[in-house]
């Protein structure tokens, strides 16, 4: 994914040693630079490279629109200027972050030189005054784990805003008129969210599908080494694999053209007819490459598995969750048609490309393989009555029996809480997967998105809170 942007901005305010300022806004600044993102600090904005008061908040405001930074860090380095902090984030409206190096005990007859905690309650109170979101890390020493698990979170929180914000999705072709579960408001979406839905029909796909196909390229040749790459069933037949190749070259260059970072794909049972192919593989193709494909049409989904993709920093799967285990009470299939990427099949050498077995027309272009076990979350973005909310939960992806397509089985806490709250809605069976436990990352990020709810079931909220707090990350 695109490297991020993050706006360094040290503080300090007037009645505290300078040269205490001064040295934890380097000694700081030694720390970030370690961390794998871009930092823009305030140096030459004043002769400390520090904001203190509103001459250095406006040259901070216009270095960081300049630069266009992703989300801004701001570091006490003594009790620090909320009033300046708070304009400053307040005019950029970006992801914040708000810490502070933990204080040397005080000298028993000179005064305190930094009391950089105590100006974090300040700042927290006139951030909030100012309806500012920030993100909070508890103030320890730069050498504390604490600080580089609690940066990594912040850098994977300002992924999910900055993926968010402004995402436009590829609609291809209607929903299947028996789905109306995957049903969406796109009007909505864009006015409260400003996410834009770009509609393509199933015969433009089609022309430049044909058109690949005929030509040749380089393009469609490199995409159709990729699909040789793992096995065939003899009913996957060469003309299988030109066909696959030609449809993922005609969608990546629909999302250039329009500038879609995701897609929903009405995968059945017109585009059977079309292209005499399944687009399941294809889809975990362009998932595998950082464009997340959700089938059915349900852009809910895709907007799930953006969200997912960008927690992790990884390719996340779009699934159906379908079945109970048999004898696991708190197990579920996690399961699609074929769609999973092949890259995170607990054996790619024994990933297949084959026929659905569902469609009457058996057409070829389904995976068939299960995914490799350990730690998961699982999200859904979903909504009605104009009210959107975030379903969050974790869980272990397990052994289990085998079954056609691509699979996996996952266990979680109490799958009976997550039955009632599924049923119960706002949501639907379609979810987006990612390998790893996020869900305080998600958790954070909507403290970003006006309008979104989380609604995590395991963690909970409290433990989500601890999670947070104690700065203990398992992304």
């Amino acid at each position: 994914m695109e490297r991020l942007k993050i706006g360094y901005a040290p503080t300090r305010r007037g009645g505290f040693s300078t040269e205490a300022a001064i040295r934890y806004k380097n000694i700081v600044r030694e720390c970030i630079l370690q961390v794998d993102a871009d930092f823009v600090d305030l140096e030459g904005i004043n002769e400390q490279g520090l904001l203190m008061d509103e001459e250095s908040a406006a040259k901070t405001i216009a270095r960081f629109r300049k630069e266009n930074v992703d989300a801004v860090f701001f570091a006490h380095c003594n009790f620090g200027t909320e009033f300046a902090e708070a304009r400053v984030a307040k005019e950029l409206g970006k992801p914040v972050l708000l810490w502070a190096p933990q204080d040397e005990m005080p000298d028993p007859v000179l005064a305190r030189t930094r009391d950089a905690q105590c100006g974090l309650f300040a700042a927290g109170k006139i951030f909030r005054r100012m309806n500012v979101p920030f993100t909070y890390l508890t103030s320890c020493t730069t050498t504390d784990p604490k600080f580089e698990d609690g940066m990594q979170m912040f850098l994977a929180v300002t992924r999910v805003v900055k993926s968010f914000r402004g995402l436009k999705i590829l609609q291809i072709a209607p929903r299947p008129q028996a789905f109306w579960s995957v049903m969406c408001n796109e009007g909505e979406l864009l006015e409260q969210f400003g996410i834009e839905v770009v509609t393509l029909t199933l015969s433009e796909l089609v022309a430049r599908f044909k058109k690949l196909l005929a030509s040749g390229s380089p393009e469609l040749d490199e995409a159709a080494e990729t699909i040789r790459y793992y096995r065939m069933l003899p009913s996957a037949s060469e003309t299988t694999v030109r066909r696959l190749a030609a449809l993922k070259c005609a969608i990546r260059q629909f999302c250039a053209q329009y500038g879609c970072s995701a897609v929903a794909l009405q995968c059945w049972n017109a585009f059977q007819d079309e292209f005499r192919i399944m687009p399941c593989f294809t889809n975990g193709l362009l998932t595998a490459e950082g464009i997340p494909v959700a089938c059915e049409t349900d852009i809910h989904g895709t907007i799930s598995a953006i969200l997912m993709q960008s927690a992790v920093n990884s390719t996340a799967f779009f699934a159906d969750m379908t079945i109970r285990h048999p004898v696991n009470p708190n197990a579920e299939l996690l399961w699609h048609c074929g769609n999973f990427p092949a890259t995170l099949a607990k054996d790619a050498d024994r990933a297949v490309v084959s026929n659905d077995v569902l469609m009457p027309s058996h057409c070829p272009g389904i995976g068939q393989f299960e995914l490799k076990h350990g730690d998961v979350t699982i999200c859904r973005f979903d909504g009605d009555h104009g009210a959107y909310s975030l379903f969050l939960g974790e869980g272990r992806a397990i052994p289990g029996p085998a079954t056609h397509g691509t699979y996996v089985w996952v266990e979680v806490e109490n799958l009976n809480r997550w039955e009632y709250r599924l049923v119960t809605g706002p949501y639907i069976h379609h979810c987006s997967v990612g390998y790893g436990h996020v869900s305080h990352v998600l958790y954070e990020a909507c403290k970003y998105i006006p309008g979104l709810l989380p609604d995590p079931q395991n963690p909970t909220r409290e433990e989500i809170l601890t999670r947070l707090i104690d700065g203990s990350s398992h992304a």
